[in-house]
């Protein structure tokens, strides 16, 4: 009778929870038995690690062996656990020594061949794994990057079944051709999911001279503009509406380019989500810049906040973690959709419940949305010829819920570009490196600001840190305060109000925000003129 276990890990969402991998050899007819809870990927893991350890010069042990996943409530999904399966099994059958076995986290799956393949997920299954005070892991060689991005772990990235049981043996390790051959190898198709990363601004572009959106190509607009460099500065939601072609996509296409780097936590973050995802591009494995994700207005509220079959999936709100959700054409959104939105803009997180199980995924987006004034988009043009009914104006505009839109800190009407502006008579706008500047400064003071806090930009500030500890002038708050007698802010909006303020004095350079900083704040969000200079920058 022979005994060994190994480790590996299990993903909840993009938590995860180490998995013991059991292996016992009893006297009897030979089968092999998986118990743990394991799903059908996993199941089917009995035929390629036997496979694969014959293929591998290994002795397949000829008793009944029963392989246990504990603990056997946590649902096990995916191929992941096929290297430590192998290496139980091989440990059992003392063809390696248990002990060498039984501290080591393995993640990937074996080809029928004995190769090892990555597979989705590397990064937080390693991070839940250095939580839990493991401190080696055993993972495909085409992932060890990822993996080394977690400290304080050893990593040891493997080609082939061979080449571990070689390390494992103290045995001169084994030589595997390189598959790639100038060819792109196939190994790297457990990591990518075919389509997924193409509304995520991640896919790898077929060169690198792929044009990257600059602020300078947009004409005009120098009110939008500056409500782009507030929402990049502060993290504030935007709503921009107005009729066709006048550069609200454009607007929201280089809103990415002025944002800072992500730091490393926000990197580690992001790139574990998009691990989970399946569109971590290869060769990549830390994101350092904020990613972008547009859905289509046909998107489900199920792709938008995460779900799927079984366990859930990251959703467009996850994959826009610390990055930009562009919601073009809001309105023909389903109403169910929008709405899902409420929770992950007010919490940062978005909680789905599913009968497989509760997941908690992050969701700390900011969100950008561009709207038509009425279904033909003319309605706010004079003399354009809008043939729209009053009722049907107020029915495309009510989609956008109250509630949805009282979370949006800033809503700009962006006005048709003039002749002059798009001849070019005007000269071009600032660059996105000038803009992008004048955003990490203001991030710095604001950072500053709030050291010693668990908040990082403006629009994380709760309200009452805003009324009691970061106070604005004297006489500053009088105009917000007069429009929410009159009910034109609530008083989410009044709090709202303030953070825009604070970015604004950042951005100037200001210790905090004077009477014209929350005048510009009130214009940005209420739409009506105060008044108040818009140019980017200083006043």
């Amino acid at each position: 009778m022979g005994f060994a276990r190994a480790c590996s890990v299990a993903l909840v969402g993009v938590e995860g929870v180490v998995v013991e991998v059991q292996a016992d050899l009893e006297p009897g007819v030979a089968a092999f038995t998986l118990v743990g809870l394991p799903d059908k990927s996993l199941v089917e893991s009995r035929d390629r690690v036997r496979a694969a350890v014959v293929n591998s010069g290994a002795e397949w042990p000829q008793k009944k062996l029963t392989v246990g996943l504990s603990p056997a409530s946590v649902p096990k999904s995916g191929s992941g656990f096929d290297l430590a399966v192998a290496c139980a099994v091989l440990g059992a059958a003392e063809r390696i020594d248990p002990a060498a076995i039984a501290d080591v986290v393995m993640i990937g799956e074996l080809g029928l061949d004995g190769r090892v393949r990555p597979v989705r997920g590397v990064l937080p299954a390693v991070l839940a794994a250095a939580e839990a005070g493991y401190r080696h892991v055993v993972v495909p060689e085409q992932t060890a990057g990822e993996a080394a991005l977690v400290p304080g772990i050893s990593v040891l990235g493997v080609r082939s079944l061979r080449q571990l049981i070689a390390v494992l043996g103290d045995e001169p390790v084994p030589e595997e051709p390189d598959p790639g051959r100038g060819r792109p190898d196939t190994m790297l198709a457990g990591l990518m999911v075919p389509g997924a990363g193409l509304g995520t601004g991640l896919a790898p572009q077929a060169d690198g001279t792929a044009h990257r959106p600059d602020l300078a190509d947009v004409a005009g607009q120098g009110r939008a503009r500056k409500a782009l460099e507030v929402a990049a500065a502060g993290g504030h939601h935007l709503l921009l509406s107005g009729p066709p072609g006048a550069g609200k996509t454009m607007l929201a296409e280089r809103l990415t380019a002025i944002l800072p780097p992500l730091s490393r936590q926000e990197s580690l973050e992001v790139t574990a989500v998009h691990s989970v995802a399946g569109i971590l591009p290869p060769g990549e494995p830390l994101i350092g810049a904020a990613p972008y994700c547009a859905p289509h207005h046909s998107a489900t509220m199920q792709s938008l906040v995460g779900g799927g079959n079984g366990l859930p999936r990251p959703g467009a709100v996850s994959l826009a973690h610390r990055g930009v959700l562009f919601l073009d054409e809001a309105p023909e959104f389903s109403v169910r959709a929008l709405d899902a939105l409420r929770q992950p803009l007010e919490s940062g997180h978005v909680v789905v419940a599913r009968a497989a199980g509760v997941v908690r995924l992050p969701a700390r987006f900011l969100m950008v949305l561009a709207a038509n004034p009425c279904p033909c988009g003319r309605h706010t043009l004079a003399g354009a010829g809008c043939e729209c009914p009053p009722s049907s104006v107020r029915r495309y505009q009510a989609r956008l819920s109250g509630p949805l839109l009282d979370r949006v800190d800033l809503r700009v009407e962006v006005e048709p570009v003039g002749r002059a502006d798009l001849m070019g008579s005007g000269g071009r706008g600032e660059s996105s490196a000038e803009v992008a500047a004048r955003v990490r400064e203001a991030r710095e003071r604001a950072a500053e600001r709030l050291t010693g806090t668990p908040w990082t930009t403006n629009s994380e500030v709760p309200g009452h840190e805003l009324r009691t500890r970061l106070v604005a002038a004297p006489g500053a708050l009088m105009a917000a305060e007069r429009d929410m007698e009159r009910g034109v802010l609530t008083a989410r909006g009044l709090d709202r109000v303030l953070r825009v303020a604070w970015t604004v004095a950042d951005l100037r350079g200001a210790d905090r925000p004077d009477a014209t900083d929350v005048a510009v704040a009130l214009e940005l969000r209420t739409g009506i003129q105060r008044g108040v200079p818009m140019r980017a920058g200083a006043r």
